[in-house]
């Protein structure tokens, strides 16, 4: 859309409010301001830094929505007394650093159970909330692409997938400095198929792949389904996987494959450095192992740049990427990727073999929706919306859980990793929340040892109504009374 004066007018203010919010949250930051200070009236701002009352007005009413200040009537903004910018992030556990078989019970099918009840506070799967996706752009696309490939779009696309879409896809590679051909990119139904290909394609029955740990559950639900081994390599909650862990795992077993996700780790949120993303496909590479990534979180950063992946650094064919628009554009349209080095054709086979063919008409959609830049412009407005949500959760679980309560300090994504004090049990905030209507993931289900009794997942996908809002004040009640 061209930018039009009206355009370019709210965008400036929109800037200048951002520069006043960042201000006064250096000063909280610094502790010049404490909770319970003043902070300086809308006119005394205004004029030391040269912006308008309206500006500074807004810039606190954005502050007061996120948990950061309060009003008080005839009085002015003042910093919460409940506020804590140091807010302490969880602690890495040690592994037992001994492959493990993954068992699940019905807790796992649970999760997506109750995840589809309207009735029920969503934090429990990790799932962005329909009213910051494009429906009506990507529905008006989907007509387009009916009326004008009517047959195209109901007939059997075979692997890879539609041209038109692994060609976009392959130009955001390029964004990356990566050069990979349309026909290296393999179309799935979500990234959960295409971690399943990848792992069906490096091992077998029996094989030890090492994975982050904590790890999402679903890929140690792969692993177990495939009668596989779960190795969790320790990894710290802001960088991710321990390399000196991992490097002793790697020179005492006999490792067939490596899973992560170095994005925006669900579920600690962590990011690992480029320099690291190096180091690791280096490491494997060494010794001839595949290293699997999921990148579905990639394109939700907070920062200035998008982080590369470790496919940029992979020099011999062994990193097998994925990712999906699940989290970003259509989770129900169930479409993603994965680009595979020299296992291209294995995997190729595989999903030929497993499910022939992916759904014709969201492909075309979705090639379209991208073609047109409409996708790079909603993704500026959902990492906005994600980064204020993740903001305002963990202001508002620092000022309402339990003292050492500690929580994550994702860079990216919409999750918080949460570990409440030890003696509490995440399964019996879970029960007892589920109770009340409000949906957590207890943290023992991502890891195979059942680590993590006392951590919870909170989704962060959704808006903070009054009805959220007030959900994670009874999940504080419950959490309170089990500390007592």
């Amino acid at each position: 859309m061209p930018s039009t004066p009206e355009n370019q007018h709210s965008s400036r203010d929109r800037f200048k409010y951002d520069q006043v919010s960042h201000y006064i949250m250096d000063l909280i930051d610094k502790g010049t301001l404490k909770p319970g200070d003043r902070v300086p009236s809308l006119r005394k701002l205004s004029k030391s830094l040269k912006v308008s009352i309206a500006t500074v007005n807004q810039a606190y009413l954005t502050l007061e929505e996120k948990g950061v200040l309060k009003a008080k009537p005839q009085s002015g903004f003042y910093v919460h007394t409940g506020i804590n910018r140091e807010i302490a992030t969880p602690k890495p556990i040690i592994s037992t650093c001994q492959p493990r078989k993954v068992r699940f019970g019905q807790l796992f099918e649970e999760i997506f159970e109750i995840s589809n009840d309207a009735s029920i506070a969503p934090f429990a799967a990790a799932r962005p909330s329909m009213e910051l996706m494009p429906s009506k752009a990507l529905m008006r696309e989907t007509r387009s692409v009916i009326a004008r490939h009517a047959q195209e779009s109901m007939d059997y696309c075979f692997p890879p997938g539609h041209e038109r879409l692994r060609h976009q896809i392959s130009l955001r590679y390029a964004e990356l400095g990566l050069s990979i051909a349309a026909e290296e990119i393999i179309i799935t139904s979500g990234a959960t198929e295409a971690l399943s290909l990848a792992l069906q394609t490096v091992a077998r029955r029996g094989d030890i792949i090492a994975v982050e740990s904590p790890t999402y559950f679903s890929v140690l639900r792969l692993i177990e389904k495939m009668g596989m081994l779960a190795l969790e390599i320790d990894s710290d909650p802001l960088t991710g996987v321990s390399l000196d862990a991992l490097e002793f795992a790697l020179d005492t077993m006999d490792i067939s494959a490596m899973l992560v996700v170095p994005n925006f780790n669900n579920p600690s949120g962590s990011l690992m450095p480029s320099s690291h993303k190096r180091q690791l496909v280096s490491m494997l590479s060494e010794r001839n192992i595949p290293l699997i990534e999921d990148d579905v979180y990639g394109d939700l950063y907070f920062g200035n740049e998008r982080p590369d992946i470790c496919k940029c650094h992979d020099e011999q064919g062994l990193v097998l990427s994925a990712s999906s628009f699940s989290k970003t554009l259509a989770p129900g349209f169930r479409t993603g990727w994965i680009t595979g080095g020299r296992f291209h054709e294995q995997l190729l086979e595989w999903k030929q073999a497993t499910s022939s063919a992916s759904p014709s008409l969201q492909q075309l959609a979705v090639g379209e929706f991208l073609r047109s830049g409409q996708y790079d412009r909603h993704l500026v407005r959902l990492r906005k919306a994600f980064k204020a949500q993740v903001e305002k959760a963990r202001f508002m679980i620092a000022r309402l859980f339990p003292e050492g309560t500690r929580i994550s300090d994702p860079q990216g994504g919409f999750v918080l990793w949460v570990e409440l004090p030890r003696g509490i049990n995440c399964f019996d905030v879970y029960t007892e929340a589920l109770q009340h209507h409000i949906g957590i993931t207890p943290g023992m289900l991502f890891s195979a040892t059942r680590k993590f009794r006392n951590y919870i997942r909170i989704n962060c996908g959704f808006p903070w109504t009054p009805e959220n809002e007030q959900a994670l004040e009874q999940l504080a009640g419950i959490i309170n009374r089990l500390n007592a």
